[in-house]
């Protein structure tokens, strides 16, 4: 890196920062279609008419506003990106405001070996938590079709979305294979954020909801296939040794597992999204790394799934595909 690139890495948090707070004071939101002072929107908020001011300069020029002579409104995209009105409206920026706190904090975290902030999510409250499924929803919604177009469903009927969130990638599922039965294991608290998306995706009757902790319970059984997608990262080693058993008991003689996360090389350095978000575990996860091939492979073998094979997709996450034998 030359001085001048890391000069920037070192302060583009700052471009983050002003938007993450403009998020977060419904700023995009209060103007919907409107324009208005920065003092009128000041007193319908409830902040410093001064600073105000100057984050609205800001998000102008950063082209997430414009400004003429009436006040400050939205852009076109920032209306359908970020004001609540909009159909296309990011809920889940929030979660990325949330990991703003822990990612603060990695300083400290290095010094310790000790995540930032190490509830559980059970523990981490109802907003946290309807934003990190929310977030996970939408980036899923534009991923998931293209990540499932390589699973071969032709002697598939049922799969289990083990951690399965929103129900994301069992949706993109059945839109390939109408007849697949899918089931979403998550929290029970999960559930309900879970059923409300379904619903609002037109997926009522097609996606059932299976609560339980996969640390805590046995899975569901009966599968032709189970799926986890971004559920390893999350754990210990020993802890996906133990899931990737009770994965195993899930399926029928000659299921498949199919885990997708971003599965690193030998020395753990690459891809480069892998590596940044092992940070991110470190910082807000205790216990939670992104694996290498070499680990992944060997949990698979130790369960008992045979012809394991790993392929790539886009943005540095991979899929290992391992087969319960028949006999």
């Amino acid at each position: 890196m030359k001085p001048e690139e890391i000069q920037e890495t070192a302060v583009s948090f700052q471009k983050s920062r002003i938007l993450l707070t403009a998020y977060e004071l419904n700023i995009f939101s209060a103007l919907g279609k409107e324009y208005y002072s920065a003092a009128s929107l000041a007193e319908q908020l409830n902040l410093n008419e001064q600073a105000t001011e100057r984050l609205l300069n800001a998000l102008v020029a950063m082209e997430l506003l414009i400004k003429n002579e009436t006040g400050f409104g939205n852009t076109t995209d920032s209306w359908r990106y970020l004001a609540k009105e909009s159909d296309a409206y990011m809920s889940g920026l929030m979660h990325t405001g949330h990991l703003w706190h822990t990612w603060s904090e990695l300083t400290d975290v290095i010094r310790s070996g000790q995540a930032a902030h190490t509830p559980t999510i059970n523990e981490r409250g109802e907003e946290w938590l309807k934003a990190f499924i929310r977030a996970m929803h939408f980036r899923g919604m534009k991923q998931a079709p293209s990540q499932v177009a390589n699973i071969d469903l032709e002697n598939t009927d049922s799969v289990l979305d083990v951690g399965g969130g929103s129900g994301v990638y069992s949706m993109a599922l059945i839109k390939q294979k109408p007849s697949l039965r899918a089931t979403v294991f998550d929290l029970p608290s999960v559930a309900p954020i879970a059923k409300d998306i379904i619903e609002n995706e037109g997926f009522t009757g097609k996606i059932r909801l299976h609560e339980g902790d996969y640390t805590q319970n046995e899975l569901p059984t009966g599968f032709d296939l189970t799926f986890l997608s971004a559920i390893i990262h999350s754990n210990t080693a020993d802890t996906n040794k133990a899931l990737l058993l009770k994965c195993y008991k899930s399926l029928n003689p000659g299921g498949r597992i199919v885990i997708q996360d971003w599965i690193m090389n030998t020395d753990k350095t690459e891809p480069l999204q892998g590596a940044i978000f092992s940070i991110n575990m470190l910082v807000g996860v205790k216990g939670g790394d992104c694996y290498s091939t070499n680990e992944v492979s060997q949990w698979m073998k130790d369960a008992g799934f045979t012809h394991i094979t790993k392929h790539a997709l886009d943005r540095g996450l991979s899929q290992m595909t391992a087969t319960k034998p028949r006999g």
